[in-house]
């Protein structure tokens, strides 16, 4: 398996997992959440979803 072909299927897997998130996890911006006052959980789920959607891309 060359590298451009580890590529293209690691990128389908965070497309699927993308897809998955925006099934499963609560949208922060739709519950407008106020960074200041979120909980650690919160902001680990911010950034779960900035590093699926950053590599789906």
């Amino acid at each position: 398996m060359n590298n451009s072909t580890f590529a293209f299927m690691r990128k389908e897997v965070f497309k699927l997992v993308a897809k998955l998130n925006k099934l499963f996890l609560p949208s922060m911006t739709k519950r407008q959440l106020d960074m200041s006052k979120a909980a650690k959980w919160q902001f680990i789920l911010i950034g779960w979803r900035y590093f699926v959607t950053k590599n789906s891309l």
